[in-house]
C-alpha cells in the first residue's frame, strides 16, 4: 500500500514538473505579433491625432497606456515564460486598439470643431506672448483685434439653425492661418 501511494506521489510530482517545463518557453510568434499590434496602435495614435479625430489628451492616455504594455513585454521579450504571459499580454493589446477604434469612431471632427479648438489656441498663445512679453504690445493688440474679429465671425456662423457654408468654412481656416504665421514669428 506505502508503495502504491508512493508511486502515485511521484507520478503527480512528475506530471507537474514535466507540464511546467513544458509550457514555460520562449515564444518568437507571439513577440512578433505583440510587436506589430503596438506598431499598428501607435500609427493608429499618430493619425488619429493628425486629423483630429483624437484630441491631444486622448492621445496622451493611449500613448501611456501602450507605455505599459510595452514595458511588460520588454520584460517577457526572449524569456522563458508560461504562455499565458502573452495571452494577457495580447489580450491588453487587442483591448486598447479596440477603445482607440471607439474614440476614432465616436468623435468625427467638423471643421467648425477644429476652427474652434484653434480660435483656443490663438488666444492662448496671445495671453502667453503678454505675460512673457515676447509680442510687443502693439502688435498683440493687433493680434487679439484680429482673433476677436474671427470668433465674432465664427460665432456668427455657428449660429443655431444655421448652416455655415463652404466658403465660410475656408474664409474662417485662412484668417486662422495668416493669423497663426504671424503669431509664429514671435515664439
Amino acid at each position: 500500500m506505502k508503495k502504491l501511494i508512493l508511486m502515485a506521489q511521484l507520478m503527480v510530482f512528475a506530471l507537474a514538473l514535466f507540464s511546467g517545463c513544458a509550457t514555460m518557453h520562449t515564444w518568437p510568434d507571439d513577440e512578433r505579433s505583440a510587436e506589430n499590434k503596438m506598431v499598428v496602435i501607435q500609427e493608429k495614435i499618430g493619425s488619429g491625432l493628425k486629423t483630429g479625430a483624437l484630441t491631444p489628451d486622448q492621445s496622451q492616455m493611449f500613448l501611456a497606456t501602450l507605455k505599459g504594455i510595452r514595458t511588460d513585454y520588454e520584460g517577457i521579450r526572449d524569456k522563458e515564460v508560461s504562455r499565458d504571459n502573452w495571452n494577457s499580454l495580447h489580450g491588453r493589446l487587442d483591448v486598447l486598439g479596440e477603445e482607440i477604434d471607439r474614440a476614432l469612431v465616436r468623435t468625427p471632427r467638423t471643421e467648425e470643431s477644429r476652427s474652434g479648438d484653434r480660435i483656443i489656441t490663438l488666444q492662448r498663445r496671445i495671453d502667453d506672448g503678454k505675460i512673457s512679453e515676447r509680442v510687443p504690445l502693439a502688435e498683440r493688440k493687433g493680434f487679439q483685434a484680429r482673433l476677436d474679429s474671427i470668433r465674432r465671425d465664427y460665432m456668427r456662423m455657428t449660429e443655431e439653425g444655421r448652416y455655415a457654408t463652404n466658403e465660410e468654412r475656408i474664409d474662417i481656416s485662412r484668417r486662422l492661418d495668416s493669423l497663426e504665421t504671424d503669431l509664429n514669428r514671435f515664439r
